[in-house]
C-alpha cells in the first residue's frame, strides 16, 4: 500500500484525502491549524457564528462528488439551499438591483434601468454559458504537470475561444449601459482577486455560475463542507492530524521522499501533496536549491491578488436592509482598483461586501444578525506592512455603511477585525493574498503554478495558487485532479501479473 502525505488540511487536501483513501492508499494529512478547511474557518463570537472563507457557495455537485464518490450520500452530510434572490447590490445613487438566477426577473428588472440591457441579457447568457462549457472541458479537469502541457493544440484552441485578450470589464460593456450595472458584474474579477480592467474576459463566466447555475448556502454553515469532507476522510482510513506543523519536505536525489514535523518528527511517503499557498508554503518548506523552476526570485516577481480587511459582527438585532449577500458599491470603481493594485494602498472610499447568513438560517445565529463585513485590501507590502490602523478604517466603512443607511453601531453587540496580517499568519498566505497570484496579468491568469513540481518527483500542488485556479469549488477540483492522476500512475506501475 503507498503511503500519501498531505500538507495542510484545505478543501483541497481534505478532498485528496478522501479520494486517496478511499482508491485504497495509506493517507496521512497534517494542518498547523486547530481546525480543518483551510480559510472556510469557523468564527464563534458568543451565539454568532460566522463563515470566514467563502460565504457565496456555487457548484455544489462538485462538493457533493467527493463525498459520493466513497459510495456515501452526500445527503446525508451537506443541505445546500439555494438562494432565489441572491445579492442585493446597493449604488451610490439610492437604486437597487437584485442578482438572481431567473432569468425572467432579471430582465423585467433592467426593463426598468437599462432597456438595452434587457434586450441583450439572452445574449449575455448566451455567451457566459460558452465561456464556463469551455472552461468546464478544458481547463477544469486537467492537471499541470509542465509548462508542455499547456501546449496541446486542443487547449490551444480553446484558450483563443474563450477571449483572452479582452478585459472583463470591457466585455460587460457590451452588454449593458448602466454604468451601475456595469460596476456590479464587474465585482466578479474580486472573486480571482483581480481587477475587472485587466483581468481577462475570461473570468465573465463567473457570471454563469451565478446567474444560471445559482448560489447556495450550506445549512448550518458554510463550514459544514469542511466538517463533512474530514468525517468522510476518517471514514475511509485517512488520518487527520491538527495543530501538527510541518516544517521541511524531505528530498533525496530530487525525488520527495517524506515531511519532517516542528517536533523533528519524520513521515515517510511515496508522494508528498502541498496544499497551502504555493509562493509561501513551497519555500518555506523546500531549500531554493532545490526548486530553481519556482525561485525565489520568481516568486517575487508574482503580482498578488488582494487581500481583505474583514470585519465579523453581531448585531442585537435583524435590519430590514439587509439580504443573505449585499453589496454597497462605492462612487469610483476604477479608481478603487487603481488603489488596490497600482497605489498599493486602502480605498478611502471602499466597496462592501456583506454576508448575512442569518436572513436564510436564522439558527445560525438566534440574537440578531451576524455579519460578515469584507473591503477588498491591498496584500501587504514586500516588507510584511499593513498601510492602515485597523480601528480607524473599521470606523471608515461603519460611516460609510451608515451613508447607505446601515446602522452599526447602534446595534453592535460583538465585533472582531482580522486583517490581511491576520490571513498571512493564519494561512500561510503570499503576503496576505486571498487567491494566490492575480490574474490581471495574461501569464499568470493562463499559465498558473502546475499541480506538480517540475523539479522534484513525487511532489504534487493543490489549492487555490494553483491549477485551476482560485474559489473553493476550483481549490477541491484541484484536489480530486491531482488524485485521479496519482491513482492512474499507480495502475500503470502495477507489476503485470
Amino acid at each position: 500500500m503507498k503511503k500519501i502525505v498531505i500538507v495542510g488540511g484545505g478543501l483541497g487536501g481534505l478532498a485528496s484525502a478522501v479520494t486517496l483513501a478511499h482508491a485504497g492508499f495509506a493517507v496521512e494529512l497534517f494542518e498547523k491549524n486547530d481546525h480543518l478547511g483551510g480559510k472556510l474557518m469557523p468564527v464563534k463570537l458568543g451565539n454568532y457564528h460566522f463563515d470566514f472563507g467563502p460565504n457565496t457557495i456555487t457548484m455544489p455537485d462538485v462538493f457533493a462528488t467527493v463525498i459520493s464518490q466513497t459510495g456515501e450520500n452526500p445527503e446525508d452530510y451537506l443541505d445546500f439551499i439555494p438562494l432565489k434572490a441572491h445579492t442585493r447590490n446597493h449604488f451610490p445613487d439610492g437604486s437597487m438591483f437584485d442578482f438572481t438566477s431567473n432569468q425572467q426577473q432579471m430582465i423585467s428588472q433592467l426593463q426598468k434601468i437599462d432597456a438595452l440591457a434587457a434586450d441583450n441579457y439572452p445574449a449575455f447568457i448566451k455567451e457566459i454559458s460558452r465561456l464556463y462549457k469551455l472552461s468546464e472541458r478544458f481547463f477544469f479537469p486537467v492537471t499541470f504537470q509542465s509548462w508542455r502541457d499547456y501546449l496541446s493544440p486542443s487547449l490551444g484552441f480553446a484558450v483563443f475561444q474563450v477571449r483572452p485578450l479582452e478585459s472583463m470589464h470591457h466585455f460587460f460593456q457590451r452588454y449593458f449601459t448602466s454604468p451601475f450595472l456595469v460596476q456590479a458584474f464587474d465585482r466578479y474579477a474580486t472573486y480571482i482577486g483581480s481587477s475587472p480592467y485587466q483581468a481577462p474576459a475570461t473570468f465573465s463566466m463567473i457570471a454563469y455560475l451565478e446567474l444560471v447555475d445559482g448560489v447556495f448556502y450550506t445549512k448550518g454553515g458554510n463550514t459544514r463542507i469542511a466538517e463533512a469532507f474530514a468525517t468522510v476522510a476518517r471514514n475511509t482510513g485517512a488520518q487527520l492530524h491538527t495543530n501538527t506543523a510541518v516544517s521541511k519536505i524531505l528530498i533525496e536525489k530530487g525525488k520527495a521522499i517524506g515531511i519532517g514535523l516542528e517536533d523533528g518528527t519524520r513521515i515517510a511517503a511515496d508522494q508528498v501533496i502541498l496544499n497551502g499557498d504555493l509562493l509561501s508554503a513551497f519555500p518555506n518548506l523546500v531549500e531554493e536549491k532545490a526548486r530553481p523552476s519556482l525561485s525565489n526570485r520568481k516568486i517575487a516577481a508574482f503580482e498578488p491578488s488582494i487581500s481583505a480587511f474583514v470585519i465579523t459582527v453581531g448585531l442585537t438585532q435583524k435590519l430590514d436592509i439587509l439580504k443573505h449577500h449585499n453589496v454597497f458599491f462605492s462612487s469610483d470603481y476604477k479608481k478603487e482598483f487603481n488603489d488596490l493594485f497600482d497605489a498599493s494602498k486602502y480605498s478611502n472610499e471602499p466597496t462592501v461586501y456583506i454576508s448575512n447568513s442569518s436572513h436564510t438560517d436564522p439558527s445560525i445565529s438566534p440574537d440578531g444578525d451576524n455579519l460578515f463585513i469584507l473591503v477588498n485590501a491591498p496584500a501587504l507590502t514586500k516588507e510584511g506592512h499593513l498601510q492602515i490602523d485597523p480601528e480607524s478604517y473599521k470606523e471608515r466603512i461603519y460611516d460609510f455603511l451608515l451613508s447607505y443607511g446601515v446602522d452599526i453601531r447602534s446595534y453592535l453587540a460583538v465585533e472582531k477585525v482580522f486583517t490581511p496580517a491576520f490571513i498571512r499568519e493564519k494561512f500561510g498566505s503570499f503576503r496576505g493574498a486571498l487567491y494566490g497570484p492575480s490574474s490581471n496579468r495574461r501569464k499568470d491568469a493562463f499559465l498558473r503554478p502546475p499541480n506538480a513540481s517540475r523539479d522534484i518527483q513525487n511532489l504534487y500542488f493543490v489549492g487555490g495558487s494553483t491549477h485551476p485556479g482560485g474559489g473553493s469549488p476550483m481549490v477541491v477540483l484541484s484536489g480530486l485532479n491531482v488524485s485521479k492522476k496519482i491513482i492512474e500512475h499507480a495502475k500503470k506501475t502495477l507489476p503485470s501479473k
